[in-house]
């Protein structure tokens, strides 16, 4: 259980932490390039660029946007808040961590899965390679993990378990719990988005409607966990925050902070990716038209050679009709 602190007089001792005030320009001068997110980030993007690299040397064209949203918008969102100054901060002040929670868990993961690297990856993959992708894949874990309900309360449970027990505060005590925390963000965002918005060939794909009904319903959890964290009497972490004895800042004030960039981020992410499903369902409806067309056409040009094929003149679509006598 969390402890209370017995009361916000207490909050300011007599000296500081090594860390001066938060500002802007500590984001660029803290960085923090050690990691186990930034090893799988290097990873990652030397992976993804020697697919693309692969594919452009046998002649096959790989859309530019897909690589800026893995590279720029995903891997690029996700090192902004681990190797910079966000990370020097996000066991000093709630309100940084906050910010590091919703780009780990929904912004970086949305990019990723607009970014296809699976399919890349069987894009660029060959014989036994492909085949064990493919078996992967379709395999009975990923088939579950994947599934839109079971990704959602992974997705929506995580929250809640990390902030009112005490693995929040092993967190804070613990380097090795909290890189584990940020790639258990990282995994549980991209199982939720990975099916809804992703453009990847996964099992559980479910028809737009039901995407956004899901999206929608993700909602309501994080306004009222981030009105509970605004609210609480009780901080988060316990007495681990005043015990830091920053004269800069109150950490029920910083607390308070904290859950309105978890209750406004939360909409205004979920909002921003309404849209971009919106845009995908009428990009497939422009594709199913076409598609359909197109057979139409084929069956048009096939009628019409079978018609010449047996000296017989299709009459014109607006050809009157014979009087009848």
């Amino acid at each position: 259980m969390v402890q209370p602190v017995q009361t916000p007089s207490l909050l300011v001792a007599a000296g500081d932490n090594d860390l001066p005030p938060f500002t802007p320009g500590a984001i660029f001068t803290q960085l923090h390039l050690t990691s186990l997110v930034a090893l799988i980030m290097l990873l990652a993007v030397a992976l993804y660029g020697y697919g693309v690299y692969r594919l452009r040397l046998r002649g096959d064209r790989w859309p530019v946007g897909r690589t800026v949203a893995f590279v720029a918008g995903g891997l690029g969102s996700i090192a902004a808040v681990t190797v910079t100054g966000i990370e020097a901060y996000d066991d000093t002040l709630l309100s940084v961590h906050m910010v590091q929670h919703m780009v780990l868990s929904m912004v970086g993961p949305i990019f990723l899965a607009l970014g296809a690297p699976v399919t890349l990856a069987l894009r660029t993959l060959h014989g036994t390679s492909r085949k064990s992708l493919l078996a992967a894949l379709h395999s009975a874990p990923v088939r579950v993990l994947t599934f839109p309900l079971v990704a959602f309360g992974f997705f929506v449970a995580t929250p809640f378990i990390l902030y009112f027990t005490g693995l929040y505060r092993l967190t804070l005590e613990h380097a090795w719990v909290h890189e584990l925390t940020h790639v258990h963000f990282i995994v549980v965002g991209c199982l939720f988005f990975w099916p809804l918005l992703g453009l990847d060939p996964l099992p559980n794909r479910w028809p737009y409607p039901a995407r956004a009904l899901l999206m929608v319903l993700s909602v309501p959890f994080h306004t009222v966990l981030g009105l509970t964290i605004m609210q609480s009497k009780t901080l988060l972490g316990g007495d681990y925050y005043p015990n830091l004895h920053l004269s800069w800042v109150n950490p029920f004030d910083d607390q308070v902070t904290a859950g309105g960039i978890l209750w406004a981020g939360g909409e205004i992410v979920s909002v921003t990716m309404l849209g971009i499903l919106v845009l995908q369902w009428i990009k497939q409806s422009e594709r199913e038209a076409r598609r359909i067309d197109r057979a139409l056409d084929r069956a048009e040009a096939q009628e019409a050679a079978r018609l010449r094929a047996t000296n017989v003149t299709p009459a014109p679509a607006n050809a009157p009709l014979p009087d009848s006598e």
